[in-house]
């Protein structure tokens, strides 16, 4: 039943002491405002990294050839370790756990591409035709690169969503001839990579036809293995196998970690998530005292209310009120201050972070947070507030009337 009478106590008792509820009040919304906010920010760096390892297979090795750092059996440090068509050979037959295999082939610098009355530079590479699911493009149109065009030599491109919307406007690309660094070829598919436009501002041939028609060679300026859904113990063994059976090709010494990078997408992304777990949970920690904070000066400012009313709980208890009713009255205002500040906090934090949904950087996108888990620390800082009116409200509940009526 609502105690208009006690209600109206309470909000006379906080309108004598305006700037010190004020003061309180803006101490339990601040914490329960930066949990929100440090929640929502800690979210939005794990969307972005998340985001970033999307554009790639996350089990998958990345290989480039370096330069020797130590001599090796009678050859001197610093010679140039190479890649070529048969090592993509060598992997596929020694590692029967790849399940995708790309090498690279890349240009230095853009090469034109010119279309009709459109000249524009793009970024031109070879790859397999396993390439597609290393990369982790999408074909949106027509198809990827596949083995015939490889044991072919064919003059095909797949092309990024950009340069269709640039180079061709509004034709359909499939099936039309561009000509590439003066020679011609055949648009067969168009992708989208995750990303982003950097990424989509791009050609892809099939390697073979790079190779022959670059340079003659059969060189590899990078290998991609994929290895579908293995643990990230065995991407590690895997890693390492590969490392020494390559070394063993090319002559390397087991300690010499320039000659050959491996780039261990699994065990980049664990590290990263054991990162943002360890930041988590300082988030929660500073959140945490934050909310602290702000229950004590609730428990400290119900201390005071309670020594400014001692006469007036005095004559209460004086004329009949009970220790109950005493307890009651400081134990609302208690919970008032803080469910209200609380409140003000909540909804704070989620307009801010409402406001940022649509900032997108490299490692920062969409900070937001679970909802149920902010409300729920919400309830508990009300009942916090609760107990930081236990101690003022058992003290009142205590007071000797004839020693309060007595007090100045």
């Amino acid at each position: 039943m609502f105690d208009y009478d006690k209600w109206q106590e309470i909000f006379t008792s906080i309108g004598k002491h305006k700037l010190r509820t004020v003061l309180t009040a803006f101490g339990v919304a601040w914490g329960i405002f930066m949990l929100v906010l440090l929640l929502g920010a800690g979210k939005g760096l794990h969307n972005g990294i998340a985001y970033q390892f999307e554009g790639d297979a996350l089990n998958s090795l990345w290989i480039r050839p370096g330069r020797t750092s130590v001599p090796f059996k009678g050859m001197k440090e610093g010679r140039r370790i190479k890649l070529d068509n048969s090592d993509y050979k060598f992997l596929l037959d020694e590692f029967d756990k790849i399940e995708e295999l790309s090498g690279k082939y890349f240009l230095g610098g853009n090469k034109v591409a010119k279309y009709k009355e459109m000249a524009l530079a793009y970024d031109v590479q070879g790859i397999h035709p396993d390439g597609a699911i290393v990369e982790g493009l999408t074909v949106t149109k027509g198809r990827a690169l596949n083995y015939a065009d490889q044991l072919e030599n064919r003059k095909v491109a797949v092309i990024g969503e950009p340069v269709v919307d640039q180079l061709f406007k509004d034709e359909d690309p499939i099936g039309k001839m561009v000509t590439l660094d003066g020679a011609n070829y055949k648009v067969v598919g168009v992708f989208h990579d995750k990303e982003g436009e950097r990424s989509m501002r791009r050609f892809y041939l099939p390697i073979s036809t790079v190779q022959k028609v670059y340079s003659s060679l059969d060189r590899l300026d990078q290998l991609i293995i994929a290895a579908g859904d293995l643990s990230l113990a065995d991407m590690e063994l895997l890693e390492q196998k590969t490392r020494e059976a390559l070394q063993g090709r090319k002559m390397i010494a087991p300690d010499d970690r320039r000659a050959l990078r491996i780039f261990n997408m699994a065990n980049e992304y664990q590290s990263l998530v054991s990162l943002m777990t360890v930041m988590n949970g300082i988030i929660w920690m500073v959140g945490i005292f934050s909310m602290i904070a702000g229950v004590i000066g609730v428990s400290n400012i119900m201390l005071i209310i309670v020594k400014d009313r001692t006469k007036e709980i005095g004559i209460r208890k004086a004329i009949g009120a009970t220790p109950g009713s005493i307890v009651s009255m400081i134990f609302q205002e208690s919970i008032f201050i803080t469910a209200i500040a609380g409140y003000v906090g909540l909804a704070s934090g989620i307009g801010i972070l409402a406001l940022l949904q649509g900032v997108e950087s490299e490692f920062f996108r969409n900070p937001e947070v679970n909802f149920g888990v902010v409300f729920a620390a919400t309830v508990v800082l009300v009942l916090a507030g609760v107990l930081a009116g236990l101690l003022p409200a058992i003290q009142a509940s205590r007071i000797n009337p004839v020693t309060a009526i007595k007090s100045d």
